[in-house]
């Protein structure tokens, strides 16, 4: 890949990072459990909710580290590029798959929407607007940045075999 394309995708990636960051530290500092759960009663209210904030704290760890990879590649003085396709790799195995598939599974992507203009996204459990709406706003993100590092997916690693390299 031309290093020019790794640079640009480099620094678009870490911008829609910073942004989904943004939003899933705001509102990870302003919900707690109790606050989300509110007047529902039973365990699949609560299960769901404690799965959903632990997916979105992970989402927000594995973003962080990516933006901050991200950042020390752009501010070297010589690009490299090699760092650049691993860190985009990571970007995509690390930060785009923990957000498709979430390990609680409170939600899911349902593909069967995503060329209706319908939100792809489908809950398991009946969420809050604003656990509803986080979800569906980095959503966006994440797929352009699914849709940008598609590249990252599997060509990355088997150029990287072929080349006798892990």
């Amino acid at each position: 890949m031309p290093s020019a394309n790794a640079k640009s995708l480099s620094e678009t990636s870490r911008t829609k990072l910073k942004d989904a960051i943004n939003q899933l530290e705001s509102f990870l500092n302003q919900y707690s459990l109790n606050q989300l759960i509110g007047e529902e009663t039973g365990d699949e209210a609560q299960t769901f909710y404690k799965g959903l904030l632990s997916d979105l704290r992970h989402l927000l760890v594995f973003s962080e580290v990516s933006v901050e990879k991200l950042g020390v590649l752009l501010r070297r003085p010589n690009f490299d590029n090699d760092f650049a396709e691993r860190a985009l790799y990571d970007v995509y195995h690390q930060c785009v798959n923990a957000f498709f598939y979430p390990k609680n599974e409170c939600y899911s992507e349902d593909g069967r929407y995503a060329y209706t203009g319908q939100d792809a996204i489908r809950f398991r459990f009946k969420p809050v607007r604003d656990a509803r709406n986080i979800v569906l706003s980095v959503s966006k993100i994440y797929e352009e940045l699914r849709d940008e590092l598609a590249y990252y997916e599997n060509d990355y690693m088997t150029q990287r075999r072929m080349q006798g390299q892990k």
